[in-house]
């Protein structure tokens, strides 16, 4: 199974381009697919986020709002590919 990291996110968020800059980053390093969604393309997670975005989900788990965990986030990854 391949990890899976997404953020939810939307045009024009600065906080949304650091996240994404970060975890495009983090690719050079752990493998993972990293899956971008605009919350403005579907009202239900317009509602959902709108006041929390970025927000970041590995695996389907939702970790973190407004900034990355970065040591938190390695340790999930260093964790997942060890396994």
């Amino acid at each position: 199974m391949t990890t899976q990291i997404t953020i939810y996110q939307r045009d024009g968020c600065h906080l949304c381009e650091i996240a994404t800059a970060q975890l495009e980053q983090l690719q050079s390093d752990y493998q993972f697919e990293l899956e971008q969604i605009d919350i403005e393309s579907n009202d239900h997670l317009h509602r959902l986020y709108l006041e929390r975005i970025p927000v970041i989900a590995l695996d389907g788990e939702e970790l973190y709002d407004f900034e990355i965990d970065l040591p938190d986030l390695k340790s999930r990854l260093l964790a997942i590919s060890a396994r």
